[in-house]
């Protein structure tokens, strides 16, 4: 339960000929993460295969593959693979056969579709000049008129009016986007003058498609109907494509997952080195799974393997994964602890401690028997109705929340914030009596927490070797002597020194503890370096005392400061109260309103309660959050550990060997 589930070190031998067998049945059990193992005299001779020419074969199927989805506009499919069984080189014959169907359709179709843009953007650019009967045939060889068509801005055609000779005609056309279309007519011999004045003005010429014994009007005629026809011979095309799309579903399926298979098999093949006969498989393993994976492989393989698994050690234990299991109560407030990150190996497993603490702390936050039902209610349909396990797990949180909730609105007395309710208390109100009571017995439970971080911090150094740590860190034993210390000083102060112990204590509590956190980082270092390790400072001897001072000053501002920082416990608990009071309030003055103040009443204590369920409540979940982040994990938690990702196949289809 405080620690993650114990792995095992797996060596197998097998046959090169089982490799892809063995790693198959691997990857359907899904419980080994495979490590890469480097060749050499204590492993194997030769280095591992180099797949690199066969995934770049794979990665190119699949690129052809996905081309011809996208072409046939096939979504991915969401169910996994098929469960068709063929080779690599037989999903490339399939593939090949595929793309020869539709090849000449999507040139075809690629062809239509370019010719329609060109179509559309020819007739938007000539609609404007319909009506005129402009001859499109070669109009700039007539030998006594020139023709121009075009546009400019609106705000210029007024002043090209007045600036063009009296041999110019000018038509305005249609606006189209903030610019006057424009036929402009003029003689030969005034060309130049009329080119000159619209290119001040701004003119854009539009090029007419010139066509023999036509004109605009039979031109447009004419593309609108090729226009029919191109749309129609494309709608065609693309019925016909939506068959090859429903055939071709299921195959271009299958050769993903025959791909993603193939893929995974290639990757994993490279990271064990082999003899010219066999290939040493390595992984971690839950230790109560090892059994079976040994017959797993001694299935596939008829016999012909070795295998043996090897317990952690300190060589290896930064590399060992992690896993947590958990029952399905803890498993909400894994995620919590998972968030923050994984445990090492080593490291105490905290969830317990903080499903625990994380409860209480958001229920005295969020203290009303009122709405912790409601929170309880939700969870508990999250938990019933939810469909994925996240919102299952959310829903339990929930749930728990909520009934801490509900048990510490009884002892507040407070139900919704209905005054009545108020006698039935079991203790009183968070804004009754004296709030220095609730203050004290958040710092108190502040103190239970930091105290525990301490004790978990001590265990953890000595499960890692780190005796000077266990012994001399600020959060070690020499700082739990010293916040008990403190903490008995400040409390115990007239009873200690009327007998006498006053000096003793301080040099026991305080000098002591002072003086250990002076010391570890240059016993680290002498230890360290005469090892011939680097360790700390990078300023030698005098970096490492510097180090210690300052780490001693600060370990003295944190432990005030962390066990401060659980006042927010009560601070909250009574901004909780003080908001249901402030609803209540403004409920009596809206109920002195002559028209409805009664129903106005009642809608205003509504929302204020729903106020304080949404804002105080993620305020109570954050902030108690926080607390274990800072407050508690920072005394003991490294959360460094890496997850436990075995090897398994992404496809369900089975797939033969290639």
């Amino acid at each position: 339960m405080f620690r993650a589930v114990p792995m095992v070190q797996m060596h197998a031998i097998v046959l090169e000929q089982d490799e892809r067998a063995v790693l198959r049945g691997l990857g359907q059990l899904e419980a080994v993460q495979l490590t890469r193992t480097r060749s050499g005299p204590d492993t194997a001779p030769l280095a591992p295969r180099d797949r690199t020419g066969e995934l770049t074969n794979c990665d190119r199927v699949r690129t052809r593959a996905g081309e011809l989805r996208r072409s046939l506009g096939i979504q991915p499919s969401s169910n996994g693979a098929g469960t068709a069984e063929m080779t690599l080189s037989q999903a490339e014959e399939r593939l090949r056969f595929m793309e020869a169907q539709i090849a000449g359709r999507l040139s075809h179709r690629q062809s239509l579709i370019q010719r329609q843009r060109e179509l559309n953007a020819t007739c938007e650019r000539i609609s404007c000049f319909r009506g005129l009967d402009i001859p499109l045939d070669q109009p700039d060889q007539f030998s006594l008129l020139h023709f121009v068509t075009g546009s400019l801005p609106v705000k210029n055609l007024m002043d090209l009016e007045k600036g063009v000779a009296e041999n110019v005609a000018l038509f305005p056309l249609a606006q189209q986007k903030g610019r006057q279309s424009i036929v402009a007519i003029t003689t030969n011999q005034g060309r130049p003058t009329l080119e000159s004045a619209l290119q001040l003005a701004g003119f854009q010429r539009e090029v007419l498609p010139a066509t023999h014994n036509a004109t605009v009007d039979t031109w447009f005629e004419e593309g609108e109907l090729e226009r029919e026809k191109v749309a129609a011979e494309l709608e065609q095309l693309d019925s016909e494509l939506r068959v090859h799309a429903a055939e071709f579903t299921q195959p271009l399926a299958d050769i993903d997952g025959l791909i993603t298979v193939e893929c995974q098999l290639l990757e994993a093949g490279q990271m064990f080195p082999r003899t010219e006969a066999t290939i040493l498989l390595a992984g971690w393993v839950p230790a109560d799974t090892a059994p079976t994976m040994e017959q797993r492989i001694k299935g596939i393989t008829g016999g012909r393997y070795a295998f043996e698994t090897t317990l952690p050690d300190h060589a290896t234990e930064n590399q060992v994964p992690v896993l947590l299991r958990h029952t399905r109560l803890l498993r909400p407030f894994e995620m919590l602890v998972s968030t923050y990150g994984l445990p090492s190996y080593r490291e105490i497993e905290p969830t317990l401690f903080v499903a625990l603490s994380y409860v209480v702390m958001f229920g005295m936050m969020f203290g009303d028997a009122g709405h912790g039902a409601v929170l309880a209610l939700a969870g508990l349909f999250a938990l019933v109705a939810g469909r994925s396990e996240k919102v299952r797990d959310f829903g339990l949180l929930l749930l728990f929340g909520g009934s801490s909730s509900i048990f510490f609105g009884v002892v507040y007395g407070s139900y919704f914030g209905i005054w009545f309710f108020k006698k039935y208390a079991l203790w009183h109100d968070p804004l009754e009596g004296d709030p220095i009571r609730l203050m004290f017995g958040a710092i108190g439970f502040g103190i239970v927490m930091i105290s525990l971080g301490l004790i978990l911090n001590v265990i953890n150094r000595f499960r890692r070797g780190d005796v000077i740590g266990g012994l001399l860190d600020k959060f070690g034993l020499s700082g739990l002597l010293f916040y008990w210390g403190a903490l008995a000083l400040l409390t115990n102060s007239g009873a200690i020194g009327s007998r006498g112990f006053m000096g003793p204590a301080i040099a026991l509590f305080l000098v002591v503890p002072l003086v250990g956190w002076a010391i570890k980082e240059p016993m680290e270092h002498i230890l360290h370096y005469g090892a011939g390790e680097q360790h700390g400072a990078s300023g030698g001897l005098a970096g490492a005392a510097i180090e210690s001072l300052v780490g001693a000053f600060e370990a003295i501002l944190s432990y005030l400061a962390n066990t401060i920082s659980f006042v927010r416990l009560a601070a909250y608990a009574m901004s909780h109260a003080a908001l249901l009071v402030a609803a209540f309030m403004l409920a009596a003055q809206v109920r002195d309103i002559s028209i409805g103040g009664s129903l106005w009443s009642v809608v205003v204590i509504i929302l204020g309660n729903l106020i304080a369920i949404i804002l105080e409540g993620i305020i109570a979940s954050v902030q108690a959050l926080r607390l274990e982040y800072y407050e508690f994990f920072g005394k003991f938690y490294l959360g460094d550990g890496q997850p436990f990702e075995p090897f398994h196949l992404a496809a369900d289809g089975q797939v033969s060997q290639s």
